[in-house]
């Protein structure tokens, strides 16, 4: 009797811990309120910002008061120096350049274009062409089929033929890129051994001039590694000696032929290395702060385009303000005695719209260990509703990642989304083959390619996306506070539970 008496008051003693804890995160998570995430995601996607773009006053502005914010609120800089952690990013001007074919001089923008960042600068002298029709290989058809293109230019028509996938493009760095993508016609062309390729397009005479300066980018020796040139068909007719193919529908039937023209061109440009930056603030944890959970968001966005600000209120603002007000909660609890047991390391990234810069970047540089790293909670477009959702659309988010890697993650998804939030966590873009690609599409892929577990969360997309109008006004903040309160209760059990995330998972990307 006296036993069983003991182990009754034994485990009244543990429900009453475990009814406390959970009390703490309950009362915590209900400080994430609607006006105080429209108070922050007011002024990161207020016009003073500009868009945000990578490597931009508008960016670095954003980082500014990011980093203020980490301050203020008590948590410690996330590097030796500081908490900014910056990587470089490089941009090209062209200031002039040439192209003859024979002899035959052409003008530029009239009759060809170079990309900035996609050659080098200096003289070209070249008489070794191959035309490889759409330069296109895939499971159908091998446009290089019999041509061997080895240490030669390719010439090659830009887009598709009308039995072709179509190429297709995204956000997050273009990770929906289709075989007939410029992406992947130049990579088709490295891989049979090509050294350069020249684009016939019919965007000739140019509506709007060759852009003097280059879009960024951060790796310098990849950037100028395989040159390019836009040319008219004119151009392409000199190259094949034959005026008569002097039209884009003429050049589709002449495919699978070398040419014995001497193409010279000159190339004269520099190159300005910017800086950009991820910001870093960290919360130590307590008898397991040697191991770290990672709450990210990308603060970048697309920046000002022909006059237009791209505010990026939903992509990534309200991932960002999240981040935020994840920090500055966890640092209350803290303040008040509930500090958590692993290290909380909350990150906002620049980069994203890019290819995912900075989350690459620390990946690569990481100030945390990686293996120490028990998972990164993601948070990118949480403030919208999928136009398309079908069930309760104020009260779901898309959730990606649980089921890979760990076999830990998605029960404790489950149990904290059954015990506190009751929403819908709708997994449909979870399958890494989806054709939407989104696995691949935010920072959570740096860290999954390194092992580390995993979970997105995500509205899915709206007709604003990536568009001017993704403004503050649009966003839902009674939808996007119980989300943040979901990823908070999330990062609270893996904070405080005895034991890393298990690795048991492997994560098996099918071939492309």
């Amino acid at each position: 009797m006296k036993r069983l008496f003991l182990g009754s008051l034994m485990l009244l003693s543990v429900s009453a811990f475990a009814q406390t804890k959970t009390d703490f995160a309950a009362r915590y998570a209900s400080e994430i309120k609607p006006a105080d995430l429209r108070e922050k995601l007011t002024i990161i996607a207020g016009a003073e910002m500009q868009g945000r773009e990578t490597a931009t006053p508008g960016q670095k502005r954003a980082a500014a008061f990011i980093e203020d914010f980490f301050k203020r609120i008590g948590l410690q800089p996330g590097t030796p120096t500081g908490y900014q952690l910056p990587y470089p990013v490089f941009q090209d001007t062209l200031l002039g350049s040439s192209l003859s074919v024979n002899g035959q001089a052409f003008k530029s923008d009239e009759a060809y274009a170079f990309s900035p960042a996609g050659i080098t600068a200096g003289e070209w002298k070249i008489n070794n062409i191959v035309f490889a029709g759409y330069g296109i290989v895939d499971s159908m058809h091998n446009d290089y089929d019999g041509l061997d293109v080895k240490d030669k230019w390719v010439m090659i028509l830009d887009g598709t033929a009308t039995d072709a996938p179509a190429p297709t493009s995204g956000g997050g760095g273009g990770f929906r890129r289709g075989p007939g993508s410029a992406f992947a016609k130049a990579a088709s062309a490295r891989a049979k051994g090509a050294i350069g390729m020249i684009v016939i397009t019919k965007d000739f005479p140019r509506r709007q001039p060759m852009a003097l300066k280059g879009n960024m980018y951060v790796n310098r020796t990849a950037a100028t590694s395989f040159p390019s040139v836009s040319v008219s068909p004119a151009v392409a007719a000199a190259i094949l000696n034959n005026t008569s193919l002097n039209s884009f529908d003429a050049l589709k039937a002449a495919a699978k032929q070398t040419a014995t023209s001497t193409v010279q061109f000159n190339v004269a440009k520099q190159t300005q290395t910017l800086e950009s930056t991820d910001v870093i603030g960290v919360l130590p944890g307590t008898d397991k702060k040697d191991e770290y959970v990672f709450v990210t968001g990308h603060y970048d966005h697309l920046g000002i385009r022909n006059g237009q600000i791209y505010y990026g209120a939903d992509d990534d603002g309200s991932g960002t303000t999240a981040v935020l007000e994840l920090a500055q909660t966890f640092a209350k609890a803290a303040k008040e005695g509930h500090r958590p047991r692993r290290t909380m390391v909350f990150m906002t990234v620049s980069g994203e719209e890019e290819g995912l810069w900075g989350s690459e970047f620390y990946s690569n540089h990481p100030v945390f260990p990686l293996e120490k790293t028990s998972v990164d909670l993601n948070i990118d477009m949480i403030g919208r509703i999928d136009p398309s959702y079908k069930g309760d659309s104020t009260n779901y988010v898309y959730s990606i990642g649980e089921d890979k890697l760990s076999s830990d993650l998605q029960p404790i998804t489950d149990d904290v989304n059954s015990r506190y939030m009751h929403m819908e966590l709708d997994r449909r873009y979870n399958d890494i083959t989806d054709p939407n690609r989104f696995y691949y599409r935010s920072d959570h892929y740096n860290f999954a390619r390194k092992g580390v577990p995993i979970i997105f969360y995500f509205n899915g997309v709206h007709p604003d996306y990536h568009r001017p109008t993704d403004t503050v006004d649009k966003i839902n903040f009674d939808v996007m506070s119980k989300r943040a309160q979901l990823v908070f209760h999330t990062a609270w059990v893996m904070a405080n539970r005895d034991e890393m995330l298990k690795r048991d998972i492997p994560l098996n990307i099918p071939p492309r």
